[in-house]
């Protein structure tokens, strides 16, 4: 498996900041490509924004030293894309805010219309894989065929220690959906903190991820944007170093695999089977609710039910927090079916 290894700077704060890193990372086969921040929209104002198209001029100079090397950089708007034509840039990506603007993903597909250079899209920060979707088929509605996302989390409201929460079951999700499709992690952006960094990308890589975007900076502790998530060229190496490629190769244990898929396919046969009586037994609950004129949720009643299940699930080795969300969805299945059989009946 190839990866596709994508490193660089947060942002391009001066040349010889420029040129140090990228010395460094010219070092490193692993390397397909250089990220470079160009323009930084920050949160607030007043803060560091890239310098535009001086820095542009400076990824000029790199890829004339380097004819072998590829660039790429964020674009925002069609001015951007409109710049970056005109320069070395080899690649672009749609950044996180942009990707949950229709209408600015549409100015920039559009600007982008009959070019070749590849497209690299960013989840949005709402955990909604719609808005994801919409931004890949924008990019395809205009003819682009080089295209790939790029994972960087979702701002929730409980983001665990991360900077953006994982969520990794909306890429896999995705990947379902969209199985050619290129995906990259950028676990710079879900840590936010560089000592986080080297076991997201390891888990990206166990889930079948083609890539990792991770930012590399010549001193990250003085870098003018996001300072903590910045790996310095000498850990980014140790990094690389250390991260295990998986393989997709079943040869080596297909017997002992398909055995205990055929196990799991069982006991999920099982549980669909369960769940149908479960909701019979609800619908049925509903009838009696009706009768007695009672409330469908009884929230007394889901409280107990809910800790008794998640004391089960401790003596059974199971992890409360993921009992808890399944059965979560399982109740409030039950009380929309409840609902309905009342309406209905």
């Amino acid at each position: 498996m190839k990866l596709e290894i994508i490193s660089g700077p947060c942002s391009i704060e001066s040349l010889p900041q420029f040129t140090s890193v990228v010395e460094s990372l010219v070092a490193l086969p692993q390397v397909s490509m250089i990220r470079c921040g160009v323009w930084k929209p920050r949160t607030m104002p007043g803060g560091f924004e890239g310098l535009g198209e001086e820095a542009l001029l400076w990824i000029d100079e790199q890829k004339k030293a380097h004819p072998q090397l590829k660039f790429c950089c964020e674009v925002a708007n069609a001015r951007h894309v409109e710049a970056t034509l005109n320069h070395s840039i080899d690649a672009v990506w749609i950044g996180a805010r942009t990707t949950g603007s229709p209408f600015a993903v549409e100015e920039i597909t559009e600007a982008l219309r009959g070019c070749h250079l590849p497209v690299f899209v960013k989840n949005s920060p709402v955990p909604d894989i719609h808005v994801w979707i919409g931004a890949l088929e924008r990019c395809r509605k205009v003819g682009l065929t080089h295209i790939a996302a790029i994972h960087r989390g979702f701002d929730i409201y409980n983001n665990l220690g991360y900077r953006n929460n994982p969520l990794w079951e909306i890429p896999m999700e995705l990947h379902r959906i969209m199985p050619d499709l290129p995906l990259i992690c950028d676990p710079s952006h879900i840590c936010g903190r560089r000592e986080m960094i080297a076991q997201v990308s390891q888990t990206a890589l166990d889930l079948h991820f083609d890539g990792l975007m991770i930012e590399v900076h010549p001193n990250p502790d003085l870098a003018l944007t996001d300072a903590r998530q910045q790996l310095s060229p000498a850990e980014f190496k140790a990094l690389l170093e250390r991260i295990t490629i998986r393989t997709t190769d079943e040869n080596n244990c297909e017997t002992e695999l398909q055995q205990q898929r055929r196990n799991i396919d069982e006991i999920d046969r099982q549980i669909l089977e369960l769940l149908a009586q479960r909701q019979k037994a609800s619908q049925a609950i509903a009838l009696i609710k009706k009768r007695a004129n009672m409330t469908v949720f009884q929230p007394n009643r889901w409280n107990d039910l809910l800790n008794d299940h998640l004391r089960q699930a401790e003596s059974l080795g199971l992890d409360p927090t993921y009992i808890k969300e399944i059965f979560e969805k399982i109740h409030t299945e039950s009380v929309r079916r409840q609902e309905a059989a009342i309406n209905n009946a």
